[in-house]
């Protein structure tokens, strides 16, 4: 019999500073390369909306890292790079500043003096555009909402969060929408309450995930959008799914950083 390979990995819940909230990721510590035919069943296996698979450092202190849906690899993950970064930093005891190669290109992540994690990623402004067709009605939204695409996602605005939090979509029809190019699904926003600058959620069926709870990504987009909307280079965003989370965004010349706290819940070893 084959001997069974053993990889080290964590379970965290990101933007949260308490467990059973904000977004769980799986990270698995990587030892030696494995196929990403084994990335995907194991991002099955841990039935997470997100898992990551980070490597060791090369002589220039560089991990590669990739990420996972159940369904498909993804070129960028915010909430997945967090917990990975959580890992090595406090659970491992890596030194920030931490690099990361990925499909996005290097990624780099700094520790805040009050312990929140800062990841440093491509902005992604979105630009108004017609929606697809049957989006609006699949996601319950008003036909008259305001609609923007970006490279990696559509955007929909609303003129409250009590809209946005009463929103429930028809997945089924939501899934059978045409949402071309790369995009990996759709967030709906709005302005914020109680102390954040703006609220939003995440629907993305046609990469296995029908409501993400915190999506960092999407803040690459939706950053631009509010900065713009609020003459602001530094906000302060809340995503109102049932697990919730918060986050921080600020422009960094032609990137964008996104911020957030992060913590351990499972610590487990991996046979296969």
């Amino acid at each position: 019999m084959a001997r069974a390979s053993e990889v080290p990995f964590f379970q965290v819940d990101a933007f949260s500073d308490k467990a059973f909230a904000g977004n769980p990721a799986a990270v698995c510590i990587l030892d030696d390369e494995i196929s990403p035919e084994a990335m995907l069943r194991i991002a099955g296996e841990m039935n997470l909306s997100e898992t990551a698979f980070v490597q060791k450092a090369d002589a220039d202190g560089v991990r590669k890292l990739q990420w996972f849906t159940p369904k498909v690899e993804v070129p960028l993950c915010g909430h997945a790079t967090l917990a990975t970064s959580h890992v090595l930093i406090r659970e491992m005891g890596e030194k920030p500043p931490i690099r990361f190669e990925t499909l996005s290109g290097i990624l780099t992540v700094e520790e805040e003096m009050d312990g929140w994690i800062r990841m440093d990623f491509p902005v992604d402004p979105p630009e108004p555009a017609e929606a697809p067709k049957g989006l609006l009605e699949a996601l319950g939204c008003p036909e008259d909402a305001l609609t923007l695409k970006s490279e990696k996602i559509w955007v929909v605005r609303l003129d409250t969060q009590k809209e946005l939090k009463k929103l429930k979509p028809d997945f089924t029809a939501l899934g059978k929408v045409k949402l071309g190019g790369d995009a990996l699904g759709v967030s709906v926003t709005s302005p914020g309450t109680a102390g954040n600058d703006f609220a939003s959620r995440f629907f993305g069926p046609w990469v296995g995930v029908n409501e993400d709870p915190v999506t960092g990504m999407a803040h690459t987009v939706l950053g631009p959008y509010w900065m713009d909307e609020l003459d602001a280079t530094a906000l302060r965003a809340r995503q109102v799914s049932a697990r919730g989370g918060n986050l921080r965004v600020r422009k960094e010349g032609d990137r964008i950083s996104v911020s957030g706290q992060a913590i351990t819940v499972v610590k487990g070893t991996l046979k296969f």
